[in-house]
């Protein structure tokens, strides 16, 4: 996953490029690209706090619980942010059976390297 900061013309240019490769069949399966139009909006989205939150998560996955406990904060706070991260694609919550007891969710990484440029 790369995260960068990305004018809306460079944007379509770079939209147009990988659709020009599409049609000619030469489009290879590329990394997902999250882009921000500046600083603030990328800043809103990925906090100290937040980064800290996805390498604990890419390190062991488990529940907000288990990873507020980890982590030392609030579990709300968590939740707050493990909603962003899940609304950019850097982190999946996923759904289980537990065994007699109903369902357990767990969160986990998208990806196992994030690369942010600006």
């Amino acid at each position: 996953m790369h995260i960068k900061i990305e004018s809306t013309e460079d944007f379509f240019v770079r939209g147009k490029a990988i659709a020009s490769l599409a049609d000619k069949g030469t489009l290879e399966a590329a990394g997902k690209i999250v882009t921000f139009e500046n600083a603030e909006d990328l800043a809103s989205v990925v906090s100290a706090a937040k980064i800290a939150l996805f390498r604990e998560v890419r390190a062991h996955s488990g529940s907000i619980t288990d990873i507020s406990k980890r982590l030392n904060r609030d579990r709300s706070a968590v939740k707050r942010d493990i909603d962003v991260l899940q609304s950019i694609g850097m982190v999946e919550v996923i759904t289980t059976k537990n065994d007699g007891h109903g369902i357990k969710k767990q969160v986990v990484a998208c990806d196992r390297q994030v690369l942010m440029a600006w």
